[in-house]
């Protein structure tokens, strides 16, 4: 609506200046028919212009900022060589209209290889064209990129909430792509995979304690490229984090130098730490692979072997912590059965 209200003020204030010429340019008495072309002339150069605006929908605002600032550097600079090239010209025997061509070929010349150089740069000029640094407009030290994985998981919803960090969380476009091909796949399991992750995004964007962006641009580097390849060069790009569940990846990512917050060594970190000896009560569930052996779980998720529980399925046991295996997919407890609690 805002752009249709733009674009018809373009058009009234066309219409203006093509009133304006025809009245200062046209003479009164002649040929009637000039007015009339003149005015439609004008009008219609306006519409040529707004329809090639509509043409092109998406515009990058780098490609803009980097013309722009070329030709400034480059206008900046022709003055320069023609103040510096002034008095070589007013003594040779060149006229003032070569004067003149001299300085707009340096000028041609100037400007084009400025708007080159910039084109070909612009991510090496940060400090030069602002509007291509996109992370001055992030908070905190570093923004955190959510993963696809990290949003259906959900966990950093809860996280965040807390308010323990205050970093600005950023759902790239692509992966809200890629969340609502989930959300509209024929299988079950992924359509209901997808729609929980679009709640989280929802949940996140309502909350009032969290600061979520939605990043709209796409790099050039990432045409053709994987949706976790995309958020690795985005994530250098900004300077920011991934925030994954996704092993592969959390490899990708350092292979390329980006620093990962991987959810399951988030969530480990967080799980009370069990010591050798302690004892600790769990419900046996199930039996064990080795003979002997029952398995239970805490109310975190961690499994628990216990040695000699087999026998005492179903029920709320002691056991005797013998060690812990902590690995990146979760922490498992070894323990030793001492007595049933069940009855106590």
């Amino acid at each position: 609506m805002a752009l249709l209200i733009v674009r018809s003020v373009f058009l009234l204030v066309a219409a203006s200046v093509a009133v304006s010429v025809v009245y200062s340019t046209v003479p009164a008495e002649g040929n009637t028919l000039i007015p009339v072309v003149t005015f439609a002339g004008m009008m219609l150069a306006a519409i040529v212009v707004i329809l090639i605006d509509m043409m092109i929908p998406r515009k990058r605002i780098d490609v803009v900022s980097t013309v722009y600032f070329g030709l400034l550097i480059g206008l900046f600079l022709t003055y320069v060589t023609g103040v510096a090239l002034s008095p070589l010209m007013e003594q040779s025997d060149l006229s003032k209209e070569s004067q003149n061509l001299v300085q707009l070929v340096i000028g041609m010349i100037v400007c084009y290889t400025c708007v080159s150089v910039l084109m070909q740069t612009k991510d090496d000029f940060r400090f030069i064209i602002p509007y291509v640094e996109f992370s001055k407009e992030v908070k905190g030290l570093k923004p955190y990129i959510l993963d696809t994985s990290a949003v259906i998981d959900g966990r950093i919803a809860d996280v965040v909430e807390t308010q323990f960090t205050d970093n600005q969380l950023i759902i790239p476009r692509f992966v809200l792509v890629e969340l609502q091909s989930i959300a509209d796949s024929s299988d079950r399991l992924k359509r209901s995979r997808g729609r929980r992750g679009l709640d989280v995004l929802s949940r996140l964007q309502s909350s009032t304690v969290v600061d979520l962006l939605i990043h709209e641009h796409e790099l050039p580097d990432m045409d053709g490229q994987s949706v976790d390849m995309k958020l690795v060069l985005l994530a250098k790009h900004l300077n920011g984090k991934v925030v994954t569940g996704d092993y592969n990846l959390n490899k990708v990512a350092k292979l390329h130098s980006v620093d990962v917050i991987n959810l399951n060594d988030l969530a480990n970190a967080l799980k009370p730490v069990f010591l050798p000896g302690e004892h600790v009560v769990v419900r046996i569930v199930k039996a064990g692979e080795e003979a002997g052996q029952g398995v239970g779980y805490l109310d975190d998720g961690t499994m628990i072997v216990v040695e000699g529980g087999r026998d005492h399925i179903n029920q709320n046991v002691q056991i005797a912590v013998t060690s812990v295996l902590q690995t990146s997919a979760g922490r498992m407890v070894f323990g030793r059965f001492e007595l049933p609690t069940d009855s106590a």
